[in-house]
This record gives structure tokens, C-alpha cells and sequence, in this order.
């Protein structure tokens, strides 16, 4: 019974390698997949840009706000990416909102940081900031 067992696992193991030898590498159709997945990752930068941020007053009164951007992307890169800022108050009420361009290069996998100032609405409690577009190359 244990040699029958031993004769199955080889004969499958071999049939499986057999598959995999017999058939090969795609390379047109890797081209294809990664050509499609350039262009999804190059048309939807919101989906593959992500913002982390933070905001203090400084000595004058205005809000500074520091963040990263990061490219999850795996092959586009980005560029002159536009940032939403949204100011709110304590209650959660927004009360300003500013537009922002980060003129930078993002490549796959990379993070940048930024950095703007502004003189916030009275009363700013937070500031939220997202991503609106880029230039996907």
C-alpha cells in the first residue's frame, strides 16, 4: 500500500512538471498584462496616490501643514499632483477649502514630502488634505 502511495505522489509530481515545462513563459501576453496595468495605474492616480499629513500654527499665526505622498503604483510615476486642503473646525464643520500643486516626481513605490503654509479660517481646528489628480507617465 505504501509503494502505491510513493508511485501516485511521483507520477502526479512528475505530471506537474510536465504542465509547467510544456507550456512556458508568455512573454507577449506578460507585455499585454503590464501594458494594461500601466495604463489603469497611469488614468487613476487617486487610486494609487496616498497622503498622510499633519498642521500646527507657527509663531505668526498660520497654519503649517507637513505631509508625505506615497505611489503605490508599480509601474507609473507621478508628477504635478494636485492636493485638496479642507480646513475644520472642532465641531467637524468645514470651513475653507484650498487647492495645492506638489510639482514633483512621485516614481513607483516612492514617497515624497511636502509642505505648505497658510492662514487658516478663524477657528481651524484640522485639516484634512486628499489627492484631486496627477499626471501619470
Amino acid at each position: 500500500m505504501r509503494k502505491l502511495y510513493t508511485v501516485l505522489i511521483v507520477m502526479s509530481l512528475m505530471a506537474c512538471n510536465n504542465e509547467k515545462n510544456g507550456k512556458g513563459f508568455d512573454k507577449a501576453n506578460y507585455e499585454e498584462v503590464k501594458e494594461n496595468l500601466a495604463d489603469k495605474e497611469k488614468n487613476n492616480p487617486t487610486k494609487f496616490l496616498a497622503v498622510e499629513n499633519s498642521d500646527r500654527k507657527n509663531i505668526i499665526g498660520q497654519t503649517v501643514v507637513k505631509g508625505t505622498i506615497h505611489n503605490k503604483a508599480t509601474i507609473a510615476s507621478y508628477k504635478d499632483v494636485q492636493l485638496k486642503l479642507s480646513f475644520f473646525s472642532k465641531t467637524a464643520v468645514k470651513l475653507d477649502e484650498a487647492m495645492e500643486t506638489v510639482y514633483d516626481n512621485i516614481p513607483p513605490g516612492e514617497t515624497i514630502k511636502f509642505k505648505t503654509k497658510y492662514f487658516a479660517p478663524k477657528g481651524t481646528d484640522s485639516v484634512s488634505v486628499k489627492v484631486i489628480t496627477a499626471s501619470g507617465y
